[in-house]
């Protein structure tokens, strides 16, 4: 199929998703689309489970290593600022508006496009699985994660999220900590008790101040940001606890397991991660799918923004149509040449990497 043919039905498909709710948890109805969508082009098998849908290419060759395509078709909900219907896919002056138009209809659309694309070839040096996933942007555990194993042993991947078609080689990963300084109750009015406030305070200053040695080459030093703190019943009774939640961000420098390790080994107060699943990822370099779009003319750089890379635990490139900084926007759109230029570019890094060489 042609790449124009393919363009044309990419933006058909996008505006058939955005006109059809699918927060997260609640993607079914997209999801039926995706599936129908594939099946009428003449993907012969196509897998679902719960709200992910995937496909492989039509001449899987088991000896071959395995590229994974995916994207999420999930939105947040409306921005509370939106002028406009966000379920209308409209097009003007050469933007197409509706909520997930950009983060991240654009990307997923285009992928499928690609792989329509290379579906039918039989001169392919990798094999090709495109999944269209749930839940990514609640980190949910029935997305990308839940369907990973059954995809078999994928070598890399391309994550489609809105980098302008540049090369996000790294992105931070997320550890959320829940923090609880202990005291002892006592009357304000009295030398008596021990304020948990006060036990907190050197802790939240070491947050402030603590600098992690090793800093990532794309994507800078680990950042820690003490973002709530809870605590007292009324004002005359010294509080026995102060709890307190500090952001972590981290980096490809450290290991989750170090940075926690290193925070509990500072601070007094009893530190509990909510979880450790949203890792940093990176991709090495010297990768081929890095070196064929450093030979196009992409930048790489390391994105400080989490999606489901954090859950694949093999090598991913970060990479698709649209601009990062649309994304949850009031009136969100994504330009129409950005979808076209989108496919060409996907298409043309695949070629580089995917097809033998005669």
């Amino acid at each position: 199929m042609e790449q124009h043919q393919l363009y044309r039905q990419a933006v058909q498909l996008l505006q058939q998703l955005i006109a059809t709710p699918s927060f997260s948890r609640e993607e079914d109805k997209t999801a039926a689309i995706l599936a129908d969508f594939l099946k009428h082009l003449g993907v012969k098998e196509v897998h679902q489970q719960l709200h992910n849908v995937w496909a492989f290419n039509r001449h899987f060759n088991p000896d071959l290593p395995m590229l994974l395509l995916n994207s999420h078709h999930d939105t947040v909900k409306p921005n509370a600022g939106y002028t406009r219907n966000p379920f209308e896919a409209s097009i003007e002056d050469g933007k197409l508006f509706g909520l997930g138009s950009n983060d991240a209809g654009g990307c997923l659309v285009s992928l499928i496009a690609t792989f329509l694309y290379f579906y039918e070839r039989e001169d392919l040096s990798y094999n090709l699985v495109l999944a269209a996933t749930a839940e990514e942007e609640i980190s949910g555990r029935n997305g990308i994660e839940s369907i990973f194993q059954l995809l078999g042993p994928v070598e890399a991947a391309i994550v489609g999220e809105p980098t302008e078609m540049h090369l996000a080689v790294a992105e931070k990963g997320l550890m959320v900590l829940d923090c609880t300084a202990k005291g002892k109750a006592g009357h304000a009015a009295r030398e008596e008790g021990v304020n948990a406030i006060y036990e907190a305070l050197p802790d939240i200053q070491w947050f402030q101040s603590y600098t992690f040695p090793n800093v990532s080459g794309h994507l800078g030093p680990v950042k820690m940001s003490v973002t709530v703190v809870q605590t007292g019943t009324q004002h005359n009774v010294v509080p026995d606890t102060c709890t307190f939640t500090v952001d972590v961000r981290l980096t490809d420098a450290y290991t989750m397991e170090e940075v926690l390790e290193t925070i509990q080994q500072h601070v007094k107060a009893e530190v509990k991660p909510r979880s450790m699943r949203l890792k940093p990822s990176s991709i090495p370099m010297e990768h081929p799918l890095v070196q064929a779009g450093v030979r196009m003319g992409r930048t790489t750089y390391g994105s400080p923004t989490t999606s489901d890379q954090a859950l694949l635990p093999i090598p991913s490139l970060k990479m698709g149509p649209g601009f990062s900084g649309r994304s949850h926007m009031a009136d969100e759109y994504i330009y129409l040449h950005e979808i076209e230029e989108g496919i060409k570019l996907y298409i043309e890094l695949l070629e580089k990497v995917i097809v033998k060489e005669v």
